[in-house]
């Protein structure tokens, strides 16, 4: 039997995300890259993918769909990548600006991440891209949400991955910046633990088991 490309081990526990329970949206102006993507969403086994060309008919797309997962590239005509993302972050003008946004670029400069996660960007991913690199960025999106920063300058997921409370050094954010921070719950009604199913499968075998032992026993105590 294969493996099963959704589920991965966690704490444990066998975890499966629900892939057909995820809304996409592609936004690429490569249909080539495109149907690549649809292609390793659909071997996820998710099923609702919407795409756009471009980033406007993408913002449009997004607006339409309310998409769970938004996965865009940088360099696209009418508005880029960053443009869009930017757009969708405003907290007053879109149904979800919360919504994880994966970019996908051809330049993985230092530069080029650092503008991707200060324009909004949850996750960024350089080409050409594989299976397993993008599973692990959504799985990332949609099990370990960011919470949200809210400044005078800034709105999008925190862009300290790993924050030491004991911290004191010049780029620690201070109060007096006004930051707030939002929490975001994960998507946890696309993920189920397979783990507790194969437990339950297992405790009701073993139940079926001690039903049919006393029948056994009867019939092993009645031969001459």
């Amino acid at each position: 039997m294969g493996r099963d490309p959704a589920a991965f081990r966690g704490n444990g526990a066998m975890i499966r995300i629900e892939f057909h329970r995820l809304r996409f949206l592609v936004v690429d102006d490569n249909m080539h890259m495109r149907r690549i993507v649809r292609q390793l969403l659909h071997g996820f086994g998710s099923r609702e993918i919407y795409e756009a060309e471009d980033g406007a008919a993408g913002l449009e797309a997004f607006n339409g769909h309310n998409p769970d997962i938004v996965i865009t590239d940088w360099a696209m005509p009418i508005l880029d990548g960053l443009e869009l993302t930017q757009m969708i972050r405003k907290p007053d003008a879109n149904a979800n600006p919360y919504v994880p946004i994966i970019m996908l670029s051809g330049h993985s400069e230092k530069n080029r991440v650092m503008q991707a996660r200060d324009a909004g960007v949850t996750e960024f991913l350089a080409k050409p891209i594989a299976a397993k690199a993008l599973y692990e960025r959504i799985l990332s999106v949609v099990l370990n949400p960011r919470p949200f920063i809210r400044t005078a300058t800034y709105f999008g997921p925190d862009r300290r991955r790993n924050v030491n409370p004991n911290y004191s050094g010049p780029e620690r954010r201070k109060g007096k910046e006004g930051g707030e921070t939002i929490p975001v719950a994960p998507l946890a009604s696309q993920v189920v633990h397979a783990g507790r199913l194969q437990k339950e499968t297992e405790r009701r075998s073993a139940a079926s088991s001690l039903r049919q032992s006393p029948r056994s026993a009867g019939a092993a105590g009645s031969a001459p």
